[in-house]
């Protein structure tokens, strides 16, 4: 596995991880913050995984890219306040990857974790 595959696929598990082991969210909160976390979760999943499959395809990882932040717009189109504007950090940070830069795609990889952090801390 190339370093930046590993990298990725290091990022794709610590969000899992820490989508399972934060509690989002509680009964009666207007916001199912559960289900914002999770689907964030997937779309960064499903965009590792693409990228991590072209790794030296830009043209595969601005299309990757792009339909990350299209599926993460519309995500944030379904909630309001603190979660929706971490929905939209996430979905503009997808954005900056759509021209397909290779050197960006491991410091973006290193900021997901933290778009994890703002989305999970925003339904506290």
């Amino acid at each position: 596995m190339t370093p930046p595959r590993r990298r990725l696929a290091v990022a794709a598990a610590t969000l899992t991880l820490a989508v399972l082991t934060t509690a989002c969210g509680a009964l009666g909160q207007a916001v199912d913050c559960n289900s914002a976390a999770n689907e964030a979760t997937k779309i960064m999943t499903d965009w590792s995984s693409e990228v991590t499959k072209n790794a030296a395809d830009t043209k595969a990882i601005g299309t990757a890219s792009k339909t990350a932040a299209d599926k993460t717009k519309e995500l944030a189109g379904k909630y309001d306040g603190e979660v929706a504007a971490a929905l939209n950090d996430l979905a503009s940070g997808f954005e900056t990857m759509e021209k397909g830069d290779l050197a960006g795609v491991s410091e973006f990889t290193g900021k997901m974790n933290g778009f994890s952090t703002k989305i999970t801390s925003a339904c506290t």
